[in-house]
């Protein structure tokens, strides 16, 4: 990678950031390529400061990572449509100093269910979790996916009611959410199951979401963690004859959603999954 006076600089921002694999996936991107942009990442504790930094040194996008994916909302000057819905942005194209904020998250999660073979029209698909990742999902998939109908479950059932309730005045999708100790029967009539929860997720690799006697062959399994790339879950949905879409999927995916929107260019994902695995090997 040569850098020069022309570089065009792409930045993470959150706070902690020094776990990001992000870095790794973009650059081996642009460099793939011949592009002239470097991605850096920042710890920003200063958000208004850091925004006012995007548009003073004209950095062409930003990924936004916790804890400012809500609070950059009132910083911006647009956002698209889908993330005005989700009440969250994770990527900010700056348009010759005008600031847009979008959600990649669920366009990485409706992609990676679509590419492996997920059909989501006229399917009951069940969520667990109703944090910020089960919102950027069930928001998507309610606007692209046409389900037939999408359960949330959460261990707070407020948490998962006021999420469906806000699905169905947004969208109006037929969501609704669900009992944990329901989620055995939930699941015999279900063919996606998604976990938007960060159980199993390393260090606690011995945990899953549900026990493995809940799922069955008829089951697509997608599992948003990616470390470790087999969880428990993933493990227990294949040895029960179902298919699994692995966290990796929507981790690359959503970076290259970035990638189109800052370089206006189709993403080499095959590239950016290799660097991906690397990155998360590595840490």
């Amino acid at each position: 990678m040569k850098i020069n006076s022309r570089t065009r600089l792409c930045i993470l921002i959150g706070d902690p950031v020094e776990h990001s694999v992000s870095p790794e996936i973009h650059n081996s991107a642009f460099q793939a390529l011949g592009l002239n942009y470097v991605y850096l990442a920042f710890p920003v504790k200063r958000l208004k400061e850091a925004i006012e930094g995007i548009r003073g040194l004209g950095i062409r996008g930003a990924s936004v990572t916790i804890p400012h994916k809500e609070s950059i909302i009132s910083y911006l000057d647009e956002l698209d449509e889908l993330a005005q819905k989700i009440g969250a942005v994770n990527t900010v194209v700056n348009d010759n100093g005008k600031l847009i904020g979008y959600n990649t998250d669920g366009e990485a999660s409706y992609l990676s269910l679509v590419k492996n073979g997920a059909r989501l029209e006229g399917n009951k698909v069940v969520v667990l979790g109703a944090g910020g990742a089960s919102r950027s999902i069930t928001f998507t998939l309610a606007v692209k996916g046409k389900t037939r109908e999408m359960v949330i479950m959460d261990v707070v059932k407020d948490k998962a009611e006021r999420l469906g309730r806000e699905l169905v005045e947004k969208t109006g999708a037929k969501v609704r959410s669900g009992l944990m100790e329901n989620l055995k029967k939930e699941l015999e009539g279900t063919k996606i199951l998604i976990n938007a929860s960060p159980v199993g997720m390393s260090p606690k690799i011995k945990e899953s979401p549900l026990p493995k006697e809940y799922l069955h062959s008829g089951l697509i399994v997608f599992d948003i963690v990616y470390n470790p790339f087999q969880t428990l879950l993933l493990k227990s949905a294949r040895e029960k004859g179902a298919k699994t879409v692995e966290g990796i999927e929507m981790l690359v995916r959503q970076a290259g959603e970035q990638f189109r929107l800052w370089t206006n260019k189709k993403p080499p994902l095959e590239v950016m999954f290799k660097a991906g695995r690397r990155a998360v090997l590595g840490r």
